[in-house]
């Protein structure tokens, strides 16, 4: 039986884990990623990887391929990761290096796009050839895949929708430039961000910690906006807003019969029912498979995107 590892590099976990080409998770293992620059995240990579098939080990033979989905800018021709964000740049051949050390053909891609290929070749994909995957998390970002090919862009930076306006104007600047980007209005970051911007202007009973470093639970602005909670309402309406304004503008670009939506966010159903609302049934007309959440598990999709990524699908 041929495997592929799946290595998925988050902001506080990295996930590695072996699955075969149906999308079955053989077997895997979580690690922390605490990390300040691609450098020292690519040592936790070797560190783990090396503890990985120490502890665990493959499943039967070595596997066939390896698959790596990272934050930020990456050159999946080349196999360069090319930077975090224009403040940590440092592009490292980490195809490569992984591949010289481990034996193991590797391929490599950034973390949103690999989970757009999880979606391709285990999910949507298999009833689309063009579908958006929408990625809201922490952050905010999307794939688009037209005819049945993912776009990248000229510089690989295509997808990161996360920075444009929608519509709804608080006033709250972003670190790109702008102002009331959606990523700051409906991210994980930016119900924070938010919360703590409007919270003089609204009653609530919702705990934002005075430690700026800790977050807001989002989990409970969703349990205290079906309660009435003011605060909370307002940060949900603004939230779906943005997320409906968002869509309909890709929509428009890309013309898609499938938008798929991911990420901690939306994974429990409630705001995207408040977004199904607020979407204008003359612009989404065309979306014939409709505005869906993922069905692909969203602790694993990232893994499951990097074993596409292996298998260079």
């Amino acid at each position: 039986m041929e495997t592929y590892v799946g290595i998925d590099l988050g902001g506080t976990k990295l996930l590695i884990g072996e699955v075969d080409c149906h999308g079955n998770i053989l077997k895997y293992k979580k690690y922390d990623s605490g990390y300040f620059n691609q450098q020292a995240a690519s040592d936790i990579i070797k560190s783990s990887l090396d503890d990985y098939i120490k502890t665990v080990g493959w499943t039967d033979k070595k596997p066939v391929g390896m698959g790596i989905g990272l934050i930020g800018r990456v050159d999946p021709v080349e196999g360069i990761w090319l930077q975090i964000d224009p403040s940590r740049t440092h592009p490292i051949a980490l195809a490569k290096e992984i591949e010289e050390i481990y034996g193991i053909p590797c391929h490599i891609d950034n973390d949103v796009k690999s989970a757009t290929r999880a979606e391709r070749v285990f999910g949507f994909g298999q009833i689309s050839k063009n579908f958006l995957y929408i990625n809201v998390g922490t952050g905010i970002a999307a794939g688009c895949v037209v005819n049945g090919r993912q776009i990248r862009g000229s510089h690989f930076n295509a997808g990161e929708v996360g920075h444009t306006r929608v519509g709804v104007n608080i006033g709250i600047k972003c670190g790109c430039g702008r102002t009331d980007c959606v990523e700051l209005i409906a991210s994980g970051l930016g119900f924070d961000r938010c919360a703590r911007f409007l919270q003089d202007q609204y009653e609530t009973k919702l705990h934002i910690p005075e430690d700026k470093g800790e977050r807001i639970l989002i989990s409970e602005v969703f349990t205290l906006s079906q309660k009435g909670d003011p605060l909370c309402v307002q940060l949900v309406e603004n939230a779906s807003e943005a997320l409906a304004n968002l869509i309909m503008n890709l929509v428009r670009v890309s013309d898609p019969d499938t938008v798929v939506l991911g990420g901690g966010i939306v994974s429990d159903g409630y705001i995207h029912t408040k977004v199904l609302e607020k979407l204008n049934p003359t612009t989404m007309r065309f979306v014939t498979n409709g505005v869906v959440i993922t069905k692909l598990n969203p602790d694993f999709i990232g893994l499951l995107g990097a074993a596409a990524v292996a298998m260079n699908m």
